[in-house]
């Protein structure tokens, strides 16, 4: 049955081309950020969770 139907889908050959090249320049975009990407900008990121005087000016938190 399955296979009636996908058969009878015009160009559906085209489909997994498209989603494999999805896939693959999210991830070679996501390479090319995380090569590029500002050194001070990945040690801010790695230090804010344990920085006391974000998580005391954010108002997500109520003590």
């Amino acid at each position: 049955m399955k296979k009636d139907i996908l058969s009878s889908i015009e160009n559906i050959e085209i489909y997994p081309i498209i989603s494999l090249l999805i896939f693959v320049i999210f991830f070679v975009g996501m390479f090319i950020w995380v090569i590029r990407v500002d050194k001070k900008y990945i040690n801010h990121m790695k230090d804010l969770p344990f920085d006391d005087a974000t998580s005391k000016n954010s108002g997500y938190e109520k003590v």
